[in-house]
């Protein structure tokens, strides 16, 4: 304790103590300084240790200080002063939703994205039904033959599916739709961010795509109710195959 009889930030915050590498120095030192921010041992308006604390305090170098500094501005978490250090922003905890595709390694987080996405996309299809244009109509259509197209090389269509759901999304007419997406980025396609190995891939994605084309054919016809149901069918199943998959990976005890 100092002689003020105020613990400094260094002594206070268990986020300031020698560090391993498992994970990336970076990443380990801002999950750290981010926890203790989160649960208040780090509070709005403290300041953080200076360079060299944080280098002995941690024993990690000034550039993974700086990056981690760095890193934790842009996140909104703390909030630097020109010759006097870095503070925990007033605001710090109230930040902005943020999914962090690092941590959708495993099958769980994966499957609490595609939860989240059933509600948005199922809307977002019924919309697309009652206000898609022609233009709409061919951007989906054109999506679906670049995952065909994608299939037949032998790859995992990441991109042509992601452009599939964007341009359904587009199609509501709503920017806000297209947006979302846009901020989840390829995670919502499952086979990004857990690759699980199937034994026949080009039938796996066949399946999904005669899905997409059921939906694809709803919104065609501009009917509504077809539309969700065909894309609330489709999530349901992605979910209910990504357990399968990931249940047939698993080792056997």
């Amino acid at each position: 304790m100092s002689r003020s009889g105020v613990r400094s930030a260094a002594e206070t915050a268990t986020a300031f103590r020698r560090v391993t590498p498992p994970r990336g120095l970076t990443h380990e030192v801002v999950d750290r300084i981010a926890a203790d921010i989160r649960n208040g041992k780090l509070r709005p308006g403290a300041r953080l240790p200076t360079e060299q604390e944080m280098m002995a305090a941690l024993g990690v170098s000034r550039t993974v200080v700086r990056e981690a500094v760095a890193a934790l501005r842009a996140e909104g978490l703390v909030a630097t002063r020109q010759g006097v250090g870095a503070f925990v922003r007033e605001d710090a905890r109230a930040r902005p939703f943020r999914i962090d595709s690092d941590g959708l390694g495993s099958i769980g987080e994966v499957l609490n994205v595609m939860e989240l996405r059933t509600g948005i996309e199922i809307e977002a299809a019924g919309l697309a039904a009652a206000r898609a244009g022609p233009s709409d109509i061919d951007s989906i259509s054109a999506a679906l033959d670049a995952i065909d197209g994608a299939i037949d090389r032998g790859e995992l269509a990441i991109d042509e599916d992601f452009a599939f759901h964007h341009g359904i999304a587009e199609a509501t007419g709503n920017p806000q739709f297209p947006r979302f997406l846009e901020f989840l980025g390829r995670i919502i396609i499952p086979r990004q961010s857990v690759r699980v190995a199937t034994p026949r891939p080009r039938a796996y994605l066949r399946a999904i795509q005669a899905e997409h084309r059921r939906i694809f054919e709803a919104i065609r016809r501009r009917n509504a109710g077809a539309a969700q149901e065909a894309m609330r069918r489709h999530l349901l199943n992605g979910r209910e195959r990504y357990r399968k998959l990931a249940a047939s990976a698993s080792p056997k005890s």
